[in-house]
């Protein structure tokens, strides 16, 4: 997911992806630690999403405080 995609949606939408990114990740952290994990790189790219999606979060906060 891009950030350009990210800050299409509105801020409600991002924090309901943001919910579901942090299940997904503990999910995978739950996986990995029982050896039942296939893909470890998704590991790394739940992480990232979650780290654009807050970053696309703080835009918009900085965005609006501004005006």
């Amino acid at each position: 997911m891009s950030a350009q995609e990210l800050r299409s949606k509105t801020p409600d939408q991002l924090r309901d992806e943001l919910v579901a990114l942090k299940k997904e990740a503990f999910n995978l952290r739950f996986r990995q630690a029982t050896n039942q994990l296939d893909n470890t790189a998704r590991m790394r790219a739940v992480r990232r999403d979650v780290a654009r999606i807050k970053t696309v979060l703080n835009e918009m906060a900085a965005q609006a405080a501004a005006n």
